[in-house]
Order: C-alpha cells, then sequence, then structure tokens
C-alpha cells in the first residue's frame, strides 16, 4: 500500500493523531504535494460525503475526517507551487444572530475549502450589518451562506438578504441558507438563491451558483 492510500485511509477514519505523520511518510516516499494533496486529503472526504449523503455515515465521523483532513491540508500548502492550487470561488459562511449553533456551519466551511473554496468564516451569533461589511470589504466574494438552527434566529437571514439589498450589494452575491428550522419553502420567501439540508450538498450547490 502506498503511502498515499495509507493517509487516504487515516483521514477517512478520522485518526486526528495520524494524520502529520502520515503526510510526511507520503511525502518521503517522493510523493509530489498536489498528489498527496488530491489522493490523500481530498479524495477520502469526496468519498465520505457520498457516503453521507446515502446514510452510510453521520455527522460526527464527517466532522472528525474532515478537521483530520485540515490537518494535513495545513501542512502540505506551504510545497504547494503558486497557482498549483486553483480557487473555485470565495465566500462567506456565518451563524446568524442569536444563534450559538456552529456544528453544521463548520462542516461546511471545511468541506468547501477542501473541494477548492477560499472561506471567510465569521464565525457565530453574526448581526447583518457585519455580513454587509465583510462582502463590502471583499470584493471577490460570490456566495454568503448563513445557518440558524433555531426559530428565533432563522429570520436573521431575511434580514441580511434586506441590508445586502439596501446597500447595494444583493447583485453581487448568491445567497445560500441552511440549518434545521429552514427549508425550500423559506429560502423562496426571503429571496434566497438556494437552500441545502446538509453539508456534502451544500459544496455542490456552492459550485453551480459559482458558475450560474
Amino acid at each position: 500500500m502506498s503511502k498515499i492510500t495509507e493517509l487516504a485511509v487515516v483521514v477517512e477514519e478520522g485518526r486526528i493523531d495520524d494524520v502529520i505523520a502520515a503526510v510526511e511518510a507520503a511525502l518521503e516516499e517522493g510523493n509530489a504535494p498536489m498528489d498527496i494533496l488530491n489522493a490523500g486529503l481530498i479524495d477520502p472526504i469526496n468519498i465520505l460525503g457520498e457516503k453521507f449523503r446515502l446514510g452510510e455515515v453521520y455527522v460526527p465521523e464527517l466532522l472528525i475526517s474532515s478537521k483530520a483532513m485540515k490537518m494535513g491540508v495545513d501542512r502540505i500548502k506551504p510545497l504547494l507551487a503558486v497557482g498549483d492550487v486553483t480557487t473555485l470561488g470565495k465566500a462567506i459562511f456565518c451563524t446568524v444572530e442569536g444563534d450559538m449553533h456552529d456544528i453544521g456551519k463548520n462542516l461546511v466551511v471545511l468541506l468547501l475549502e477542501s473541494a477548492g473554496f477560499e472561506v471567510i468564516d465569521l464565525g457565530m451569533d453574526v448581526e447583518p450589518d457585519d455580513i454587509v461589511e465583510a462582502v463590502q470589504e471583499n470584493d471577490d466574494v460570490q456566495i454568503v451562506g448563513m445557518s440558524a438552527m433555531l426559530t428565533t434566529t432563522m429570520y436573521a437571514m431575511k434580514e441580511t438578504i434586506e441590508a445586502l439589498e439596501e446597500a447595494g450589494l444583493r447583485d453581487r452575491v448568491k445567497v445560500l441558507i441552511g440549518g434545521a428550522p429552514v427549508n425550500q419553502i423559506f429560502a423562496d420567501q426571503i429571496g434566497a438563491d438556494g437552500y441545502t439540508t446538509n453539508a456534502p450538498s451544500a459544496v455542490e450547490l456552492c459550485k453551480k451558483l459559482v458558475v450560474a
């Protein structure tokens, strides 16, 4: 078994303590950093994403494996030549004002980064004005993603879209929403561009939105 294959197994199994050593072993074997990135770190997360979609694994497994992948990516990034990594797009993600839940949002951010997106993570309890300010400060942002886990906070998504419209920024970005209390009907009502039920599908939707 090649060291890249061994690394992929480590990532898929979420063995965080073994990731860096597995990356180093793959490098010592003479593998190119880009090959390690794609086959050893990104591919296993894509496989897990499909298993998640099919109900074969669940959020905890996907989250810990994504963390393992990110550790490996952080180690390999300095070794990549400028221009090696193609950025699919740039996104801003957050949990909306009044909401302190971030597991789902964190998972989406990790998977987006593994897929090649640059993501600005504003964290939790983010006010509409702060999201508007982040868009204003980043001319190349294409997507704004918002998460809410409470019915009492989901309407902050509507307020944020209205704030983007008032600031003249709504046409510049696609707005994606997600979280337990929201659905496609709510997304349509508030004028969002997309809605997803899980992290892997959020990645696929973002890919579609940046080329739309």
